[in-house]
């Protein structure tokens, strides 16, 4: 069976997969870096109004065979908040 090895970025930071998981089909792979988005998003927000997160997944070989990305922007369309 295939290992995969998911990567992490928060912003600019890197969290390598040394370790990887064995998928046998691709789309266990898609879910497995989607579903790891919005826990990656709970453990920072709030952290400022924008923050970008990324899954990039590796075959065996390194070669960087699936990506996704959660991007959150927000801003005051009116003025500036009061705090």
């Amino acid at each position: 069976m295939p290992r995969y090895f998911f990567d992490t970025y928060d912003q600019d930071e890197l969290a390598r997969d040394e370790e990887g998981i064995e998928c046998s089909l691709r789309a266990d792979v898609e879910e497995r870096a989607i579903a790891a988005l919005p826990d990656m998003a709970r453990d920072v927000l709030p952290d400022g109004p924008n923050h970008d997160f990324r899954v990039l997944v590796r075959d065996e070989s390194d070669k960087i065979v699936f990506r996704a990305t959660l991007a959150l922007r927000s801003e005051w369309l009116e003025g500036n908040p009061e705090r």
